[in-house]
């Protein structure tokens, strides 16, 4: 559905995750990670991307040199920097000697607008500041690079001194900038004063240069999300005329992160019309969202509007029934739109409908006649009421189903195991693990180490499975979490254990509960091993 009478009117996409988005607590991009991603925006469709600021650090200094020697296919990569020092001609900046050296077509160059930060950051005159912004562009401009010139603290500045904002501007667009970026730098401005003084500082322009030079100008919007409205601040934007979209994937970012470009480009194409990604790569989104949580090793937000895994879920038994009938029922878009898809929740709310749409999805023919259907709904509901959540941990509730129709494999079978850990003094303990299983007719005794009972137990399965099941050697746990059910009961409380598995391409996650921690991790474990081989469509050395 298009909104926006302007549909398919194209709107630039200006991605800084490899510098604003690594300036979020938590991320420490290696070269080699800033390499991938970049690729990866690349192969998604993103204009422009910000790979950091040459001369600030080695690294992004040779990450520069290395995107020279094996260029983007389709991106423009862009170097970014201040305006020259004060006191110094932007000739003589040593500054600009490596951002020169980076030889990026664009350069996108950062002024102050905010009369505050001119008089007690720079600490000098508001005339001098205009001068460093002319100088600095001029100088650029004569070393054939492009410009973007970012606005900082735009809108706190024009709130308080528009006329000096205004001056600002004027000084770059004089000094040859083609895009002037209006930046929301700390964050604080609402979507209706963005769409205001948006719409304000056009008018002014044009009483300034005159109607038509007025309207060549190219504006963008660099939105923060200290008040949670980022995304919000940059669609209004660009409803009142912005053309350029800056913002980081995830919405990583210093302090509360930058707009979300994820959020913004399925608002901006899906819904408004406007032309954001090329068509045949907006399905990339959700995957690419992905792939930059996992290389910048920070867990993906399953709640994260559009490509979270959550965003499409569905746990209601009515909503279920109604969206197995018409998803737009209680979807605001098709899931597949942006590369994501739906998923049914399964949980002690759960009805029928949910049984049978999970199934579904598993590629399981359910029929709600089918008794089977029922028992799979009483067993969760047991399970459930014991302490098992099958929400998060749909391997198992798959494997609960198989089990149920008695189509579920059977790879091995534990027959026991023992964990032992030793501890001296405050010295990291030791765990050793024995396990006791069969696979087809063959006994298998094995002992391994780790640096805790779980790892040491999971490294023991592995190791007596491995040479029966190769496939094995590719898994490994991404994730453990613990949860206690009962914390009255003291040391004796009744414990869940979530356990994310992968292997390199697909997660699956499954659940065990015990009053034992070790007893419930193992059950986790276990089953997550099993997933594994079910998924690789591994043939049981067991008989059936």
């Amino acid at each position: 559905m298009t909104l926006s009478p302007d549909s398919r009117s194209p709107v630039t996409l200006y991605d800084t995750t490899l510098r604003d988005g690594a300036q979020c607590e938590g991320i420490s991009l290696s070269l080699e990670d800033k390499l991938r991603i970049a690729h990866r925006l690349d192969d998604l469709g993103i204009p422009f991307i910000e790979g950091g600021w040459p001369g600030a650090n080695p690294k992004d200094g040779e990450f520069f040199a290395k995107l020279q020697a094996e260029p983007l296919k389709y991106a423009q990569v862009v170097a970014f920097c201040s305006t020259r020092r004060v006191g110094r001609s932007a000739a003589d900046e040593p500054m600009l000697a490596p951002i020169l050296a980076a030889n990026t077509t664009w350069v996108t160059v950062f002024g102050k607008s905010w009369d505050l930060h001119v008089t007690e950051g720079l600490q000098t005159t508001l005339d001098k500041n205009l001068e460093t912004i002319a100088d600095t562009l001029t100088f650029l401009r004569s070393q054939h690079r492009r410009v973007i010139y970012d606005a900082e603290h735009w809108f706190d500045g024009y709130k308080l001194n528009p006329s000096y904002a205004i001056d600002t501007l004027l000084a770059a667009i004089d000094s040859g900038a083609e895009y002037l970026t209006l930046c929301d730098t700390n964050g604080g401005t609402l979507p209706h004063e963005i769409s205001a003084i948006v719409t304000d500082v056009q008018s002014k322009l044009a009483h300034h240069l005159g109607a038509d030079r007025a309207a060549a100008l190219q504006f963008g919007i660099h939105a923060h999300n200290d008040s949670d409205t980022a995304v919000a601040n940059t669609i209004a934007a660009v409803l009142a005329g912005a053309t350029m979209v800056q913002g980081t994937i995830n919405g990583y970012g210093e302090r509360c992160g930058n707009a979300n470009l994820c959020s913004t480009i399925a608002n901006l194409q899906v819904k408004l019309g406007y032309a954001c990604l090329p068509d045949d790569r907006i399905a990339r989104l959700t995957d690419t969202s992905r792939f930059v949580s996992e290389i910048a090793n920070l867990a993906p937000d399953d709640r994260a509007p559009f490509v979270g895994r959550s965003a499409f879920a569905h746990k209601g038994g009515i909503h279920v029934s109604a969206v197995r009938r018409n998803p737009i029922t209680y979807e605001h878009l098709p899931p597949e739109a942006i590369g994501n898809q739906r998923r049914i929740v399964i949980s002690d709310q759960s009805g029928t409908s949910n049984v049978l749409a999970k199934a579904q999805t598993f590629g399981l023919e359910l029929d709600k006649a089918d008794p089977a259907c029922r028992d799979i709904l009483q067993r969760i509901k047991d399970l459930e009421n014991q302490g098992y959540q099958f929400e998060g941990a749909e391997a198992s509730f798959d494997l609960l189903m198989r089990q149920a129709l008695g189509q579920r494999p059977h790879y091995f079978e534990v027959h026991g195991f023992q964990v032992h850990c030793t501890q001296q003094g405050h010295a990291a303990s030791n765990s050793l693990a024995t396990v006791k299983l069969t696979v087809g007719d063959r006994d298998i005794l094995e002992v391994a180490e780790g640096n805790g009972p779980v790892s040491a137990l999971d490294a023991a399965l592995r190791r007596a499975l491995v040479n029966l099941y190769p496939e094995i050697d590719q898994f490994h746990l991404t994730d453990y979490k613990v949860r206690i059910l009962d914390g009255n009961s003291g040391t004796s409380a009744k414990t869940r254990v979530l356990v994310e598995s992968t292997d390199g391409h697909q997660r699956w996650m499954t659940v065990g509960v015990s009053e034992n921690i070790i007893d419930a991790s193992y059950q986790a474990v276990v089953e997550g091993l099993e997933y594994g081989l079910m998924l690789h469509d591994r043939v049981p050395q067991v008989p059936q």
